[in-house]
């Protein structure tokens, strides 16, 4: 079974790399989007107490949003980590009929297996392990082909149709490719079933607030802990932005470092040199100290920067801790890859934590001029300035907040804007039930951003 980890070796570093290759694959889905086909669900075990305490803000996010208790909560994202270790071996051990692994709506532990040779056998795997079984058409080698031909004809269609595709993804519950596009009406190949062709809010960067308009604080030194979720200002001569701090780490030399998103940084071409973008805390509204410089950025398939923190705060740095700035914060307990079905919540510092379930894995996701190539998505909320803050499940580090398909929401003369901008992710979720198109949040996997740098590492307690 796979429980939450730390990354303290280089197997270890390994075997999640792999297992993270193999999971993508097996778990891709579009949960909310379509109904699933059919057998009764016997109810998911009852959950044990927690043995770790969530903040306040924490429990109310999780009951409002996935209407589950903090015991729920946790015992959900245990079991998808369980099962996503079981898909790994799965898709390994019986790749010809294979299906894929979610958790359904009710957090059932799901194993999709189709005909074939070892069919028996993996599903007395399944079973065995207290997993339900579902049949399928499709393994999930088939769908990742017709993902990949979905992609190659794309490839030849006018430029007017292609802008207006926005991802397509291997919708593993619905054993099918799932395609989010603009708008409704656009030519499809005749593989792609064209109830899964699903139009959605296009997704944009959450753009960071523009820096220049926080104040500056009156001097002082380093201040308190500064934990995922916190609020930052990264600045170069000619831009300012204003993001979420990530998780905390080191890097293989043992510096300590934060991990944020790539577009938080004004100017990616300079990260590392001597120009590179300089890094401020918040105080309140206004920036504090330099507390680092961006040392490396990138939006070529993936979306992270790395913060290098400068040796006067290096112990602000130095922990392992979620939080809503000012409030209490959870304690990071490991680190965890994305499952469809697995309850997620993230932290940001302008709308603070925000819960849903995780709804497509390993999926080509087209925001703005970019590409992410292995993004995650789920039902969240996620405003301006929330870019580059924690995504997690249960108390493991997920993701990083990457985009958004709630739209961009500048407003004018509020004497409380925080307030106002949770507001707004109430109104999203309120439109979203009406019309279907609930907000959608698209997370940077951390893992693939440890794997493309050894040594980097996330503190865990």
């Amino acid at each position: 079974m796979l429980l939450p980890r730390t990354h303290s070796s280089t197997a270890a570093r390994t075997a999640q790399s792999t297992l993270r290759k193999a999971t993508v694959v097996a778990s891709a889905a579009l949960l909310v989007a379509g109904p699933f086909v059919a057998q009764a669900a016997a109810d998911p075990a009852p959950a044990p107490v927690p043995s770790v305490a969530l903040p306040a803000d924490l429990v109310d996010a999780v009951q409002r949003d996935l209407k589950l208790s903090p015991a729920d909560y946790l015992h959900r994202a245990d079991v998808a980590q369980q099962l996503g270790a079981f898909a790994a071996t799965a898709q390994q051990q019986y790749p010809a009929v294979f299906g894929g692994a979610w958790l359904d709506q009710a957090g059932n532990p799901i194993v999709g297996l189709t005909h074939g040779a070892g069919a028996g056998a993996a599903r007395q795997a399944a079973q065995n392990a207290g997993f339900q079984v579902r049949d399928v058409a499709k393994s999930a080698d088939q769908l990742s082909e017709e993902k990949a031909a979905f992609q190659m004809w794309l490839t030849g269609q006018p430029h007017d149709t292609a802008e207006a595709v926005r991802g397509a993804v291997v919708d593993i519950a619905n054993n099918t490719v799932a395609v989010r596009v603009d708008k409704a009406g656009l030519p499809m190949p005749s593989f792609i079933d064209p109830t899964r062709v699903l139009v959605t809010a296009p997704p944009v960067v959450a753009e960071p607030i523009d820096g220049s308009a926080v104040g500056v604080s009156a001097g002082g030194g380093p201040g308190g802990s500064e934990a995922a979720g916190d609020g930052y200002v990264a600045r170069t001569p000619e831009r300012s932005l204003r993001c979420s701090l990530g998780f905390n780490g080191t890097d293989a030399n043992g510096n300590v470092v934060n991990i944020t998103a790539g577009h938080c940084n004004p100017n990616v071409s300079t990260a590392g040199t001597d120009a590179a973008a300089t890094v401020y805390d918040l105080v309140g509204d206004s920036t504090g100290v330099q507390v680092g410089t961006i040392s490396q950025s990138s939006l070529a398939n993936e979306d992270y920067s790395i913060v290098a923190i400068n040796g006067d705060n290096a112990g602000r740095f130095s922990n392992s801790l979620v939080r809503v700035p000012g409030q209490a914060p959870v304690t990071l307990t490991g680190t965890a890859l994305p499952v469809v079905g697995a309850p997620v919540c993230k932290s940001g510092s302008r709308s603070g934590f925000n819960c849903g379930t995780v709804n497509a894995v390993d999926q080509v996701v087209q925001v703005g001029s970019r590409q992410m190539t292995h993004s995650f998505s789920a039902n969240i909320c996620a405003v301006q300035g929330d870019s580059g803050g924690p995504i997690i499940t249960g108390t493991s580090a997920l993701g990083i907040s990457s985009a958004s398909s709630v739209p961009d929401n500048k407003i004018v003369g509020q004497p409380d804007i925080d307030q106002v901008l949770n507001q707004y992710c109430q109104v999203a979720d309120i439109n979203g039930m009406i019309t279907g198109n609930t907000p959608q949040l698209y997370g940077q996997p951390i893992q693939a951003v440890l794997d493309e740098n050894p040594g980097l590492s996330i503190r865990t307690n």
